[in-house]
């Protein structure tokens, strides 16, 4: 049963557009309205094109009246059954069925006991390959992701960094589940979980090794906005303008 506390929150996040507190201050926020869905051609491409022109979109949650967003500043490359660090590097199984389907699809897995991670398909339905969301900038609904990260208390800007940090928080932020999310479209505003574009343009781009994996851990494939501070992990090695 939710608590007259979280019913609370939620209605607040429902109305967040018109202004938020952050330290004592008051700032407007951040306005959905703008947010324009990716079409399925965007991911029909080597997710490698894919996870770099992902950086700055927006992605958004979508539960009933409420919305939750973030634009995408981490985000990593798996290049199908090629890809030894790849789900799809062992070829279509039931778990994996999503790398291997229609792309702009979400793939959510759980990882170590613990928590989940989403990811979304690209290339032509029947080839397998996808992008990992590592971290976002919280844009939308950050008091509804701060109490579903068990972060108490007046948002910081410490604190925020905490929200979407991760792949491992940005679900927990959402509220992501595979029982829930996983094989969505995300090309439809109607999807729980969908992406959108907001005119937003990156200024540089860093390229490193993904994070986390001992297999093909030597092929640069993690891309970031270098200049974002809500990152999870180093920004060095190789920068492209």
């Amino acid at each position: 049963m939710r608590t007259r506390r979280a019913a609370a929150t939620d209605a607040r996040d429902c109305f967040e557009h018109n202004a938020n507190i952050f330290g004592g201050k008051t700032r407007k926020e951040y306005d959905l309205h703008r947010v324009r869905p990716l079409g399925v051609e965007f991911y029909v491409r080597d997710p490698r094109v894919v996870g770099r022109e992902l950086l700055g979109k927006v992605l958004v949650r979508r539960s009933g009246r409420l919305r939750m967003a973030g634009r995408i500043v981490e985000v990593e490359a798996y290049l199908g059954t090629d890809d030894a660090a790849a789900h799809s590097a062992a070829g279509l199984t039931p778990r994996n069925r999503v790398l291997f389907g229609p792309p702009g699809r979400s793939y959510v897995y759980f990882i170590y006991g613990n928590y989940y991670c989403l990811n979304v398909s690209c290339l032509p339905d029947g080839v397998a390959g996808g992008v990992l969301f590592r971290a976002l900038e919280p844009l939308a609904g950050l008091r509804t992701m701060a109490r579903n990260r068990g972060i108490s208390g007046e948002l910081t800007e410490r604190s925020k960094r905490l929200l979407t940090t991760g792949p491992g928080r940005l679900c927990e932020a959402m509220k992501i589940t595979r029982a829930k999310d996983n094989d969505l479209d995300m090309t439809s505003p109607k999807s729980g979980v969908w992406i959108g574009d907001d005119g937003y343009r990156t200024t540089r781009i860093a390229i490193t090794r993904r994070i986390g994996i001992t297999k093909s851990a030597e092929h640069p494939l993690r891309y970031i906005i270098a200049e974002s501070k809500f990152v999870s992990g180093p920004r060095t090695q190789r920068l492209s303008d």
